[in-house]
This record gives structure tokens, sequence and C-alpha cells, in this order.
């Protein structure tokens, strides 16, 4: 049985028989490449803080790629840390698809790849090894269960508009399907207006103002990919004159700092939980993956949903 120089030197101290004597050499430090999406949002922030500040605890040299969330610079990124032979390269995707290449090409290099927080689409599943993060499915399902609740003695038809995250990516699908799931039993339900707000706070607003302009008082919801947009929208909403959160009822996903104070603040309904804090867990798999042991192919984030009601309560404890 022959092992690979990463397994052997992932054990701690390794040992070499030199003339029959053996020899204790340093163990080599762990060489990981990150590849981040960018700071889109309070959660993308969060999530580089989490990834930092786990490597340095874990005594992990990172190298980290901001893409700024173009699929290019990510594919750029990656082949990079491929001629630098890194250990492992870990990154959030973009988008699901277009990675299938890059991703042959480090399988080839015999570096694994781990996916955090989002999927890639491809068709050969061997080419990452693990990936972390939320079910955005059941995320969208989670808000979707709130809204038929609270609304469960409306006649309707209860009108909504979606703020639909960055066209392409896992959560922005993800999040749509699994909302649209549950609130299809009802057709009362019916969502009149669905954009990108591409996950930021400037596009949330503006695509906001463009479906008050176009809607105006017919609209009841708005559903937010994420607390950045929803952020954004409920300016366009104070800006139309309207009450968030009182006038148009508002849902969104994340659960960042910024969504608690504007649910302290009346203006936000509820926000469903996306912890961003996947750095410890990463540095875990990524020890795990080095040595040689067995990872889970996927590892699910456990996560609440935070109606207006609790937000006093649990700020407090809010990390992010």
């Amino acid at each position: 049985m022959t092992l690979d120089r990463r397994t052997v030197l992932a054990g701690g101290a390794a040992f070499t028989l030199a003339a029959g004597i053996p020899r204790a050499f340093a163990q080599k430090k762990i060489v990981l490449g990150f590849s981040q999406i960018g700071a889109e949002s309070e959660w993308r922030t969060a999530n580089t803080e989490s990834i930092k500040s786990a490597a340095k605890d874990a005594g992990i040299e990172l190298k980290f790629a901001d893409a700024q969330q173009k699929q290019e610079n990510q594919i750029k990124a990656i082949r990079s840390f491929i001629a630098q032979k890194v250990d492992v390269i870990a990154f959030s995707p973009v988008v699901e698809t277009g990675f299938e290449t890059v991703l042959r090409e480090a399988k080839a290099a015999k570096i694994p790849v781990i996916l955090t927080d989002r999927a890639v689409n491809v068709k050969d599943q061997s080419l990452w090894v693990s990936f972390m993060g939320s079910d955005f499915t059941e995320e969208g399902r989670k808000a979707g269960r709130w809204l038929v609740e609270k609304m469960k003695a409306e006649k309707g038809p209860v009108n909504i508009v979606e703020l639909q995250g960055t066209v392409g990516s896992a959560p922005a699908i993800d999040r749509k399907k699994g909302f649209e799931e549950i609130i299809k039993a009802d057709p009362k339900f019916k969502i009149v207006r669905s954009q990108t707000g591409d996950f930021t706070r400037a596009k949330g607003k503006e695509v906001m103002e463009a479906f008050l302009k176009a809607e105006g008082k017919k609209i009841n919801v708005l559903y937010a990919h994420n607390d950045d947009m929803a952020i954004g929208a409920i300016q366009a909403i104070e800006e139309a004159g309207l009450k968030p959160a009182k006038d148009i009822v508002i849902i969104s996903i994340d659960a960042v700092k910024g969504a608690f104070e504007a649910m302290m603040q009346g203006k936000l309904n509820v926000s469903v939980e996306c912890s961003p804090l996947l750095g410890p867990q990463l540095m875990q798999a990524v020890k795990d993956v080095v040595a040689g042991k067995p990872v889970p192919k996927r590892i699910v984030t456990e996560e609440g949903i935070f109606p207006m009601e609790v937000a006093a309560k649990e700020f407090p404890k809010r990390k992010y």
C-alpha cells in the first residue's frame, strides 16, 4: 500500500527510516487555497472572517482570492492554486455551472476540492470531495411556510414580489424553488413580479422601486432571497410613502445583524437563518481530507427562523 505525500505528513510527527534508524521531521503546514465569491453582503463578509480566523486557529496556511462576483476570476484563482500545488482547494461558486473543466484540472493534479456554502452542477460528482453549507431549498420552504401560516385568514389574492439572488447561483435557484413548492398549494398566493437584485442592497432598492412603480399598492408581500436586498427594498418602500412590514409583509433570508436591527425597528417581519460561520467546519474537513479520513459528501448547517417578535431577545446572541 502506498501513501500519498499529504497523508503521511498530515498525521503530525511523521517518520522515515534511514539506515534502520527512525528520524522524525517537522510536519509541513497544510496549504489551503480558497476562492471567495466577493463581498456583496453582510453575510459574505462574516463568512470570509470566519474562514480567515478559523484557518489561523487551525494553523493552516490560507491562500485567499476574492472573485468580485465574477466566475472568470474564480476559475483563474483555482488554476493559480493548482499551479501553486496547494494541498486542498475550497471555494464558494459564484454560479452552479461552468466549473467542470477547471475541476477536472484539479483532479488531474490530485488536489481535493471542497465546496462551501454553494454547490456546483457537474456530471462527475467525484470532482469534489464534500459540500458543506445550508439547505437553500429548505430555507425557501421555511419562508413559504411562515407566509402561509401568517396569511391563512386572508381571503386573497396575496400578491408577492420576489427579489432573487444572483442569476444561476445555487441559493437563488433553490430558495425560489422551495418557496414556490409551499405556496403553490394555495392558489391565492401569486408571484406577480420576480427579478434579480444580485444579493446587494443597492440593486435590491433599485428593483423594488421598479416593482412599486409597476404594481403600486397591489403588492402585499416581498420575498427577498437575502437580508441585504430586503434592507435596500425597505428604503424604497419608505421612500414611496408606504410602511414596510405593515403595508407590505417582508420575508428575507440570512438572519444577519442588519436584519435583526430592521426587525427591532418594526420594518422586517421575518428572516430565515443561513449561517455564514463555516470556517471551523471547513478547517476540520481540510485536515480530515489531507489525513485521508472519510469526509461526508454533504454536511448540512443547522439553522432556525426568526420572526420580528423574537428579534430583540435574540439580537445580543448574534455573531454576524
